[in-house]
């Protein structure tokens, strides 16, 4: 072989095609970049490429629960337009795209371009160029995560934000559980927890915490036996800021997520215990497009 994994990922950063189509065509040309741009453009394969170099931050987030298999599936796929988010080709191919990783498990996007979409006897990324070229947009499954076992999904704002929850119960059936469950999947998508509880947080952020809080609090003129007490109080503060379970339930503040799974639990003559939890919001990190335009209407008259 006449080429690197490196040549295989700067041949697909360059035209926008997958990895399998830009190995083969890297092995017909013996390793020459250009010539291989060649071959896939003219095998059509790089007519999604001008596409791909633009932004797409834009896109859905789904969240699906397989009652039967016990699975669900949170999915980002991203384009380049609020506008095909609507677009029912482009929400049937998300659909397709989260009942095929109910179904296949892949390991990450890469595998699972490589293995046939749902409904059809393409691979996924071969359906996801098919849309870019009919749909005219750049588009790209950006991240998806897959849960198995008592799973409960919520979707914010048509998409704009997907969450699924983990559970650990003997409840599950139960219908004062589901909504129970409801309850804290829209408390993580109206409150952004970073983390499940107080084990989760990296001791590091919790020095680095610490360290800021005592600057702040001798900033303040307190001695350090004081500022050593104060600190403590504001690391409590801070799980309850940044942690699910110690967090103040919205619709009870009174009373906190963990509290709430107490007393529900008890209600209900049974165990739960929260074990993990996804939340997608659609773009997050990524560069947004900022559309100008009077430069557009001038770059098009140049």
């Amino acid at each position: 072989m006449a080429f690197t994994a490196n040549d295989v990922k700067v041949l697909r950063e360059r035209t926008g095609c997958g990895m399998m189509d830009c190995k083969k065509a890297l092995s017909e040309t013996d390793g020459d970049m250009e010539k291989a741009i060649e071959i896939l453009r003219e095998k059509g394969l790089a007519a999604a490429a001008k596409k791909a170099g633009r932004i797409a931050a834009e896109g859905i987030v789904v969240s699906v629960v397989d009652e039967a298999k016990k699975v669900g599936v949170v999915l980002e796929v991203n384009a380049e337009t609020d506008f095909v988010a609507k677009n029912d080709s482009f929400v049937s191919f998300v659909n397709s795209v989260a009942t095929t990783i109910i179904n296949e498990n892949p390991a990450d996007v890469d595998a699972l371009l490589a293995v046939k979409c749902d409904g059809t006897d393409m691979t996924v990324e071969e359906v996801l160029r098919d849309k870019i070229l009919t749909i005219g947009e750049n588009m790209k499954i950006r991240r998806f995560e897959r849960l198995e076992g008592t799973v409960v999904s919520y979707v914010h704002g048509g998409g704009r934000i997907g969450v699924m929850v983990q559970f650990d119960t003997d409840v599950a059936d139960k219908a004062e559980f589901i909504d129970y469950a409801k309850d804290v999947a829209m408390q993580i998508a109206a409150v952004v927890p970073q983390y499940l509880n107080k084990e989760d947080v990296p001791s590091e952020t919790i020095e680095k915490e610490k360290e800021i809080l005592t600057a702040q609090a001798i900033n303040e003129g307190k001695p350090a036996n004081i500022a050593e007490k104060m600190v403590m109080g504001r690391i409590n503060k801070y799980y309850k800021e940044v942690c699910l379970v110690e967090q103040a339930f919205v619709k009870e503040p009174e009373k906190s997520i963990s509290q709430y799974t107490a007393e529900v639990a008890k209600n209900l003559g049974g165990s739960i215990k929260i074990t993990k939890y996804v939340r997608f919001e659609k773009g997050e990190g990524l560069e947004k497009r900022e559309d100008n335009f009077a430069d557009e209407v001038a770059s098009m008259m140049k």
